[in-house]
């Protein structure tokens, strides 16, 4: 699982760092993005980046609580 998260992490990294490069190569050919639409690429990226690591986290958490209260209910 640690293995994963460490990967996970890479490539949140890597799509934050193509997001910036992408939106600064438009800046600098002189496309202008209103700052708006900057805010709402980034919460579009941030969105991504948790979905990302809940896919990671869920199905190792999910046997656990699941498991949990399963020893609950018996």
């Amino acid at each position: 699982m640690i293995e994963a998260v460490i990967t996970l992490l890479i490539y949140v990294c890597i799509l934050a760092l193509v997001v910036y490069l992408i939106i600064w190569v438009l800046g600098i050919i002189g496309v202008p993005l209103p700052e708006k639409v900057i805010q709402i690429i980034w919460v579009i990226v941030a969105l991504i980046a948790l979905l990302m690591i809940l896919r990671v986290l869920l199905p190792h958490l999910g046997v656990k609580l699941a498991g949990s209260l399963l020893h609950l209910l018996v």
